[in-house]
């Protein structure tokens, strides 16, 4: 018909139309959830105190400027590309590295055994502070010891003893854990019902956010994901006009330039960006995955990593006010105070000191409310990106039965969080946050890089991004990925393996034979990568070069698909389909095979 636009496309099969998010705001939410979680809290301020303070920060911007922010923008193309989960998309990018995608989704599934773990002590002091006194600010409960010292209620006349233990130390640890009852790994001792309960509970709520896919978890985000931010603005007021505030804000900024030259500080500033950014854990390549093929993940990356930094820098004030505080109440310096670290951080020092505000029951069910939140978006996140990749892999036998999958995945997660709510659970969570998430996926997105940048192609990568977002990546992009990146990583790798955890909870040090163990474990992931290598070379025929480097032809018609030129005017749709068809006519010769292509007149 003369005058109609003239738009041509290759013939799509029935069913490639993928699920999307339903706004904007729900993927950006949901990546801020993800990015932004406990570690955040307690991880961040604890570092940067031990490690210059003020002077900290150079390290880690500078880490985050040439590593963390980098490979947070490159699995976001990739997976807003390729649309597909961590599995499934090696196939178009170097199908002998797929074991990335398989090692990838049991570190999630190891991560899902213990970080729950954590949420469920929350809950615990959660329900717990529904009392007109909470239960941490007295020694007279059945609980406590004879150490036991109150030195917030008991005057100026209390003496802090070396043996003295307070009451929010023995509810954490004689209440909540019970790890008096075991002698450490070797005696774990039987389940802890209330703890079990509150880990039901946990994956319930986890399990009607996420069944039916990011149409419901997107919904949920908007409260999962902004609550944290109003609870850690209404205790950073509160916690300014505490008397010793200053204190505390002094010792977390107070720069300290020596500690720029040793080593130590630049390691702790590379895994705190890397871990924190959360590149390697499939979430980033499957939320994206889910983006409209032009949705602009520059921008996204860089916003969303910006937020992930600040909130880390904005924690450490609400932090070191309360340890400043802390400190004040008990007539010591805050470096006494501030030698909690982790979980005990929040569960200890600050838990005490919320006691002893005014309004403490509404202090307290707000922040362990907001330690809730922050969990549950990691988790749905670390969930969907092991469920996006199943699916994506297998949708033949999933895609219609999403449902009793996740259910599946979630009696499975909690399984094998069983051994860490026993009495000794505390000893378990140490160990899989130290070992089981550490150096394995760290190699991971190492080799991850090393398959895009150098098999995949830099200058492939670099297009695929032009035609998505019409402009290819700068130099400096380009330089962080082909090398600052992979040296980055390798910079950690080498640092986990010349400096190995040394691990001790409370008063109990780990026995060589759980240094074994703990590298077990973090193999036990990563041996998916060269076994899926063996595999592949076994059961296809072809050189060496021919295996690992051919990219099945399916990758092309994405190139071609409808909502790829949606946006484009008729002249330029034809040039673009024009331009993807001479790359998949060159793909054709170059792998011997002959394709046969629709091509539709929309006249």
């Amino acid at each position: 018909m003369p005058g109609c636009p003239r738009t041509l496309v290759v013939q799509q099969t029935p069913g490639s139309q993928r699920e999307t998010w339903s706004k904007k705001m729900d993927f950006l939410l949901s990546v801020i959830g993800y990015a932004v979680d406990l570690g955040n809290v307690w991880r961040f301020p604890y570092i940067c105190y031990q490690n210059g303070g003020g002077a900290f920060l150079l390290p880690y911007l500078l880490m985050a400027l040439f590593g963390g922010v980098p490979l947070f923008y490159m699995e976001l193309a990739l997976g807003q590309y390729h649309r597909s989960g961590c599995i499934s998309i090696w196939k178009h990018i170097c199908p002998i590295f797929k074991g990335i995608g398989f090692s990838i989704c049991i570190i999630a599934l190891y991560i899902a055994f213990y970080y729950n773990t954590i949420m469920a002590w929350a809950m615990y002091y959660f329900l717990s502070s529904f009392s007109s006194q909470l239960p941490w600010t007295s020694c007279g409960n059945a609980w406590n010891t004879i150490n036991c010292t109150n030195y917030l209620q008991s005057g100026d006349n209390v003496t802090w003893e070396p043996h003295s233990i307070s009451p929010g130390e023995e509810f954490y640890t004689r209440r909540v854990l019970q790890v008096h009852h075991s002698e450490g790994l070797h005696d774990l001792g039987s389940v802890s019902w209330q703890l079990a309960l509150c880990l039901l509970f946990i994956f319930t709520i986890v399990y009607f956010s996420i069944w039916k896919g990011v149409k419901t978890s997107g919904k949920v985000v908007w409260v999962t994901a902004t609550f944290p931010y109003v609870v850690l603005l209404v205790l950073l007021v509160r916690g300014a006009t505490l008397p010793g505030a200053w204190r505390g804000v002094v010792f977390y900024l107070k720069p300290d330039w020596s500690k720029l030259l040793s080593t130590t500080v630049w390691i702790d500033a590379a895994a705190q960006i890397f871990f924190s950014l959360g590149p390697g854990f499939g979430v980033l390549l499957a939320f994206a995955s889910y983006n409209p093929f032009h949705n602009n993940c520059y921008k996204d990356a860089i916003v969303t990593s910006s937020i992930n930094c600040l909130t880390s820098f904005m924690s450490g004030f609400v932090i070191f006010t309360v340890l400043g505080y802390m400190a004040e109440m008990r007539h010591l310096e805050v470096s006494e105070v501030a030698k909690d670290t982790g979980p005990s951080l929040l569960f200890i020092t600050y838990a005490e000191a919320i006691a002893n505000m005014p309004a403490s029951t509404f202090f307290a069910i707000i922040f362990f409310l907001m330690i809730i939140t922050l969990g549950l978006d990691s988790t749905f996140a670390g969930l969907e990106g092991v469920i996006t990749a199943m699916m994506d892999e297998f949708p033949d036998q999933l895609s219609k039965r999403r449902e009793l999958f996740v259910l599946g995945i979630i009696s499975v997660c909690f399984l094998g969080a069983l051994t860490t709510l026993t009495y000794g659970g505390a000893y378990v969570v140490k160990l899989f946050e130290e070992y089981a998430t550490g150096a394995p996926v760290i190699i991971v997105v190492f080799l991850e890089v090393i398959a895009v940048s150098w098999f995949y192609g830099m200058p492939r990568f670099c297009r695929d991004i032009q035609v998505m977002l019409g402009f290819n990546p700068g130099w400096y992009w380009r330089i962080c990925w082909v090398a600052i990146c992979p040296i980055f990583l390798l910079f950690i790798i080498c640092s986990f393996l010349v400096f190995p955890p040394q691990l001790k909870l409370f008063h109990y040090d780990y026995p060589p034979w759980t240094t074994v163990l703990g590298y077990c474990i973090g193999i036990s992931s990563f041996i998916c990568v060269p076994a899926y290598m063996v595999y592949l070379l076994v059961v296809t025929p072809g050189t060496l070069k021919q295996v690992s480097t051919t990219v099945p032809i399916e990758t092309g018609p994405l190139l071609l698909s409808p909502d790829c030129f949606s946006e484009e005017s008729p002249d330029k749709q034809l040039d673009l389909f024009c331009n993807g068809f001479a790359e998949l006519i060159c793909k054709a010769k170059e792998q011997e095979t002959q394709y046969c292509f629709h091509l539709f007149d929309n006249t």
